[in-house]
């Protein structure tokens, strides 16, 4: 049994001699023992040998499998050492090996490589320094907490970005120093070795809460990006909390006082939906679209349509249906005996999506992600309008309204209950009409789609 010790956990290079000098003598991976440092060798081993020197040789290593082990061995996986090890032996007889990522020992490695990468820039992306007095000059120290071994991986990057600075970033496992010339290394540190807080520290963090949007913000993808461990070391993070809740409670008071007008009026409501709208960000489609499409139609409006998105058209005119399957819709309308101007129309997602074609922009679907994230608007504006039948018109909107995929042909036709107790009904979007080639059958299905307007009305006037 031969056991390597390597001096820190981060060891690569001692990692890669031993592992030269093993792989030159031909020693199974299972007869190998690491160790880092004093760390306890395997209670089984029965004879300790130390690993042999490099030994020159021809075989070599893809560069792939370098890089890979590189981030690996920065990884808090105790096994990451003979798992490398294992593939390396293996190279020798499937050379290509380490191109093959349904290979589970090459997938774990990439796994942990991954990991790594991404710890890697958390901590760029999340350390905070804190100024204090050090020796009569200023220094600016840094708490982080790593989940894997990557702090003198990382220095580099901050003696570069930070190279007038003086500073130091403290860590569980080792610290790291610059002073303006030279990186020094000293050992761990605690949380209560960092400072708290600094003078600049208050005024970044009242500058955050000024331009704070809730609007903008997307809880989901905020977590996943910036997970909450991370939210003790950003000074502007612990505003966050109180900001969503203020903004929350900004806009219940807003609803419920324009609802308290004359008439149940909500329109002041509404025109504030509507202005923080204008902003959204919340999904990649706001960068290419002209404007923020939103809803049209009266506040206390008795009926509710949702379409799928604005087209081309009402991404310049900034308004919903007044394209051609606006038009379509219009002329349904007035022939079910549906009054159009008592209806508010509005749509599941609210910016244009399209794709360039010469001088042309061509209408391209939403994806899931993009109707998920606009879905907030369409659940404010149902509060709001409150509307005693909603249609949806299209697949798009079924699945806004109820959260989940709806199928048109088996739920069309019939009173569905919404999750918020309300009624809906289901029906194809005018521009499914003026896609049909045949005329036969856009006749028929424009007929049906009246009827299916001309039920809606009935039912709101029952109700």
């Amino acid at each position: 049994m031969r056991v390597v010790t390597l001096s820190e956990q981060d060891d690569f290079d001692g990692w890669r001699d031993a592992a030269r000098g093993l792989i030159a003598e031909d020693v199974p991976p299972d007869d190998v023992v690491w160790q880092v440092g004093d760390e306890p060798v395997d209670l089984f081993a029965t004879v300790a040998e130390p690993a042999p020197a490099p030994a020159p040789g021809a075989f070599s290593v893809p560069r792939a499998f370098l890089d890979l082990a590189r981030s690996a061995i920065l990884g808090s996986d105790p096994e990451r050492f003979a798992l490398l090890y294992t593939l390396l032996a293996r190279l020798r007889r499937e050379p290509k090996l380490v191109e093959d990522h349904a290979d589970p020992l090459v997938r774990r490695l990439d796994r942990i490589a991954k990991d790594v990468r991404r710890d890697i820039h958390k901590m760029r992306a999340f350390l905070r320094f804190r100024e204090v007095e050090d020796e009569g000059a200023p220094r600016f120290v840094a708490w982080f907490e790593p989940d894997h071994h990557i702090v003198r991986a990382n220095a580099a990057f901050f003696v570069n970005r930070f190279a007038s600075m003086r500073w130091s970033i403290l860590t569980p496992e080792v610290s790291i120093h610059w002073d303006g010339k030279a990186l020094s290394e000293g050992p761990g540190a605690s949380k209560a070795d960092a400072p708290d807080g600094d003078p600049t520290e208050e005024v970044w963090k009242t500058y955050y809460a000024s331009t704070f949007n809730p609007a903008r913000v997307k809880i989901g993808a905020m977590l996943k990006e910036m997970p909450k461990k991370y939210w003790k070391n950003m000074p502007e993070t612990a505003l966050v909390p109180g900001l969503l809740a203020a903004a929350q409670a900004r806009e219940s008071g807003m609803i419920a006082r324009a609802r308290d007008t004359v008439g149940g009026n909500s329109l002041i409501a509404w025109e504030a939906l509507r202005d923080e709208a204008s902003g959204c960000t919340r999904c990649p489609l706001y960068k290419p679209a002209t404007q923020t499409v939103f809803g049209e139609g009266p506040v206390d409006a008795p009926l509710m349509f949702v379409g799928e998105q604005p087209g081309d058209q009402e991404d310049i005119a900034g308004r919903p249906f007044v394209g051609p399957a606006g038009q379509m819709f219009d002329k349904a309308m007035a022939e079910a005996g549906v009054d159009r101007s008592r209806a508010y129309v509005t749509n599941a997602v609210k910016h244009f999506k399209f794709e360039q074609r010469g001088k042309r922009r061509i209408h391209a679907k939403p994806g899931a992600g993009e109707i998920d994230a606009c879905r907030w608007w369409i659940e404010q504006e149902q509060m709001l309008i409150k509307p005693k039948v909603t249609v949806a018109l299209g697949a798009t909107a079924a699945r806004s309204l109820f959260g989940k995929v709806m199928t048109i042909g088996r739920e069309r036709g019939r009173a569905l209950q919404l999750p918020d107790g309300g009624e809906a009904w289901i029906t194809v979007h005018p521009s499914y009409l003026l896609r049909l080639p045949d005329p036969a059958q856009a006749a028929e299905e424009y007929a049906r789609f009246v009827e299916d307007l001309r039920v809606v009305g009935g039912r709101l006037a029952g109700l």
